[in-house]
């Protein structure tokens, strides 16, 4: 009876984020790399399933600039459509009021998985939400009376309460892009980036690299408390120690590195790692704070979050061997090269989702028939092998990503530790 408890536990902790992650769910919290290489070539869309029951996402290489996709075409709702085929999957974005630069992205984005999907049997009905509940709510229905079998979207949270309403009631599921696991639920799944995940894998990959005691610091910030108790858990988890915690109020940590100083300066040190789960724009103040402490970087390892995952820090000194864990950059760097050569800009970091969404939905179609976007087949253990990395869906709707780990030296981040092509067992 302790393991269901201690889900939902991790649930109530995941859904603290929602005020966090509102403002970050749009700002490529888990942003490119910025490298500039040349994005690299995509494989042909796989026929089977491999691993077993495993369904891939990838796709052929884009048309170029040059080449027309498939031309929108107006819906009978004054909407847009792209494809013609049996199978009608409602997309569900901000095109207008809040949220339209991404939501555009996010269509374009749309457009490029159909046609590397080499023409599936799909259409998808493009709504806008208008970037409001009632948009949302209008929009799903909309989509549900044209005969969609399966919602993608919306982006923000509200929306996809108001959108999962009528879908339930239709008995349709919802993917939705939001990152506030609160509107997760059976039958509404988020393909989203969660930190969970990112907390877990980075004190796992810690403690089999022979880190036993951690210390932390943490912004007193909603997506701090929810990072922390994870954090914690996941110490204890793996019979490591927290050697201690300290928090700061966002722009001054000074205070609270002076009181970490103990266990992760000078001899006395106890600790042999620090978790900083912060934001780019935040951290050069901590970094600066730890290097006028005398904190050491070689000596205890600094780790994060996907946070870190932004070039600018790079070549803080306080950062230097640091780690943390995000999805394995090449899959973005190739869809975004991709994206920029049809549409003639740089998606921003959530178009994968919607790129994703519709890949899955076009694999599904093809893979399982009827049974395309059963419970069954949408929450399927093995997962689906993404954009950015194995994921796959969990029955409450959180979605689980199989995640790479960066080290920071020299202005450069670079894997220590490869994402896993597939996912452990469910509750391991």
């Amino acid at each position: 009876m302790a393991r269901p408890k201690c889900r939902r536990n991790r649930l109530m902790r995941v859904a603290a984020l929602t005020a966090a992650l509102s403002a970050l769910a749009l700002g490529g919290c888990v942003g490119g790399f910025g490298d500039g290489r040349a994005a690299r070539r995509a494989s042909p869309p796989r026929a089977e399933l491999s691993p077993p029951a495993e369904v891939p996402l990838g796709g052929a290489p884009a048309p170029s600039a040059a080449t027309p996709g498939t031309p929108l075409t107006p819906a009978a709702s004054g909407g847009n459509r792209i494809g013609s085929g049996a199978v009608k999957v409602a997309l569900v974005l901000p095109l207008t009021g809040t949220g339209v630069a991404v939501g555009s992205a996010m269509r374009n984005a749309a457009q490029l998985a159909y046609d590397e999907a080499q023409q599936p049997d799909l259409t998808v009905l493009v709504e806008d939400d208008r970037g409001s509940p009632d948009g949302a709510r209008d929009a799903t229905q909309d989509a549900l009376k044209q005969g969609a079998d399966i919602v993608l979207g919306p982006v923000f949270a509200a929306n996809v309460q108001a959108a999962a309403v009528p879908a339930k009631a239709a008995g349709k599921p919802v993917i939705g892009f939001s990152t506030d696991a609160s509107v997760a639920a059976r039958g509404v799944y988020l393909l989203s980036f969660l930190p969970q995940p990112e907390v877990d894998r980075i004190v796992d990959e810690s403690v089999a690299d022979g880190k036993r005691s951690f210390a932390a610091l943490i912004p007193e910030t909603a997506y701090g408390n929810a990072v922390e108790a994870e954090f914690r858990e996941a110490v204890a988890r793996k019979g490591a120690r927290v050697a201690a915690v300290e928090r700061y109020a966002p722009g001054a940590p000074g205070p609270a590195v002076e009181r970490l100083a103990r266990v992760i300066t000078g001899a006395g040190a106890t600790a042999d790692a620090l978790f900083i789960p912060e934001t780019a724009e935040a951290m050069p103040a901590v970094a600066a704070a730890l290097t006028k402490a005398g904190y050491n970087p070689a000596r205890i390892r600094p780790i994060g979050t996907a946070l870190w995952s932004e070039p600018a820090l790079f070549a803080l000194p306080a950062l230097q061997g640091g780690r943390f864990a995000s999805p394995d950059r090449n899959g973005f760097s190739s869809f975004s090269g991709r994206y920029q050569a049809r549409f003639g800009a740089a998606p921003p970091r959530v178009a994968s989702l919607a790129y994703d969404a519709v890949m899955l939905s076009a694999a599904l179609t093809r893979q399982y028939g009827s049974q395309r976007f059963a419970e069954t087949t949408l929450t399927n253990a093995s997962g689906f092998a993404g954009t950015d990395g194995t994921f796959r869906f969990r029955p409450e709707g959180l979605s689980e990503r199989a995640l790479a780990v960066y080290e920071i030296r020299n202005n450069a981040a670079t894997v220590v530790s490869p994402a896993p092509r597939v996912l452990s067992k469910p509750g391991t």
